[in-house]
């Protein structure tokens, strides 16, 4: 498997999972992707921990604070997206009628990063890397192979996420928009419809697995729920949205066929 070493500015680079409970956590995410986790100190005196497929990391994970879970904040993914200028970024998101929520900061030698919301409400991070570049797996089974803007607001999103990273987009007949760089396809984002009313904007994630079917039994023998059965998206493959003990919510979809190649391959 391709082993990414740098990614170009603006596309997604890495995830991690705030928790409410880690343990529970890393045991879930072993059984269904065959992760092993790796704690590793920080300047505050805990830990954050790191995800590995066959020794490379694919995912990161933090526990969710107690303050946020007072705040009623529920476990999560988080997107992030690569730049070699965060304090340029957060710049532009204010410019563009973005909020910062947490301003550029280094996190040791590790990198720099910030996280902002976009004017319809969706929360996305921004990393620049120094020692990690980010998931050394991507688009390759039991990683990382999407990452999916849902919004009531597509257009102002499209506006948005132009000025913040030049984003360029294409659209299907269905109206989904998909973002591409240098040919490469790493995002999409779709409208959301009255059925999703009760769903705030989102950054959804999507890992690649080999066997839709297989990965919801599961999820289900994991302790997990499933949100959305095996669902169709067109020709590409079959996908599902599920959700760890915790209650972190993400999507596992299966490609009919092969799918863009990794940044660098």
């Amino acid at each position: 498997m391709h082993v990414v070493t740098n990614y170009p500015d603006g596309v997604f680079n890495w995830v991690d999972l705030m928790s409410s409970d880690v343990a529970t956590a890393k045991a879930f995410y072993a059984g269904l992707f065959g992760w092993e986790a790796e704690d590793r100190p920080i300047d505050d005196g805990g830990f954050y921990t790191m995800f590995n497929l066959n020794g490379k990391n694919v995912a990161g994970m933090g526990p969710l604070s107690a303050e946020m879970q007072v705040q009623g904040i529920p476990s999560h993914w988080s997107s992030y997206v690569k730049h070699s200028d965060v304090d340029g970024v957060a710049a532009r998101v204010a410019e563009a009628g973005g909020t910062v929520i947490l301003p550029p900061m280094d996190v040791m030698e590790e990198g720099r990063m910030a996280m902002f919301m976009d004017p319809t409400g969706a929360t996305v991070g921004v990393w620049q890397p120094k020692n990690h570049i980010g998931a050394q797996y991507v688009n390759v089974h039991n990683a990382l192979v999407w990452n999916e803007l849902q919004t009531k607001d597509v257009e102002a999103a499209k506006s948005f996420f132009s000025a913040v990273f030049g984003w360029n987009y294409t659209a299907d007949e269905n109206g989904y928009i998909t973002v591409s760089e240098s040919g490469r396809r790493h995002a999409g984002m779709f409208q959301m419809n009255e059925q999703m009313a009760d769903v705030p904007p989102n950054w959804s994630v999507y890992f690649f697995v080999e066997n839709v079917e297989m990965a919801v039994a599961k999820v289900s023998e994991l302790g997990g729920n499933v949100l959305m059965p095996i669902t169709p998206a067109g020709e590409i493959g079959n996908f599902s949205v599920v959700q760890d003990p915790a209650g972190a919510v993400f999507t596992i979809m299966e490609f009919n066929g092969p799918v863009d190649p990794p940044p660098g391959a």
